[in-house]
């Protein structure tokens, strides 16, 4: 399976972005209010600055406090964001978020995003594509 038809099976939501300047405090407003795990972090909603999730507001806020709720995102965001494209395979998506230990990635069309996916949509995906082998096996079995 495709990163392409992984955002094809998502609802069409959009990427949630903010832009760099935003305080933890409102990143954290908008992760809980839109029940996310992961705000990209752009000046103007296609190019990327960066990229900040529920754990590293946990993280800081566990290492400084409250204190870290007026800084500004730039703060806290990974900056050096790993990223995939549409036509890169499901499963090296998933190996990518595996060693890195991270649960969102962008996909990017050259410089422009134009998605994010987690590693639950990622393992959807793929528990369907098996579901389907499955069932073309046993269609196959059964036929003989």
């Amino acid at each position: 399976m495709l990163v392409s038809q992984i955002l094809k099976s998502k609802s069409d939501d959009g990427v949630v972005t903010a832009p760099p300047g935003t305080t933890v405090s409102r990143i954290a407003e908008i992760l809980s209010s839109r029940r996310i795990g992961a705000v990209v972090i752009s000046t103007d909603g296609k190019r990327l600055n960066g990229i900040v999730s529920e754990r590293d507001v946990v993280r800081e806020l566990g290492r400084r406090g409250t204190h870290c709720l007026g800084d500004a995102v730039e703060t806290i965001m990974t900056a050096r964001v790993i990223t995939c494209s549409r036509g890169d395979p499901g499963n090296d998506v998933l190996q990518k978020m595996t060693d890195g230990r991270f649960r969102h990635i962008p996909v990017m069309e050259g410089a422009e995003l134009v998605g994010l996916i987690s590693i639950g949509d990622v393992v959807k995906a793929r528990l369907n594509e098996l579901a389907q082998e499955k069932d073309a096996l046993e269609g196959m079995i059964n036929g003989l």
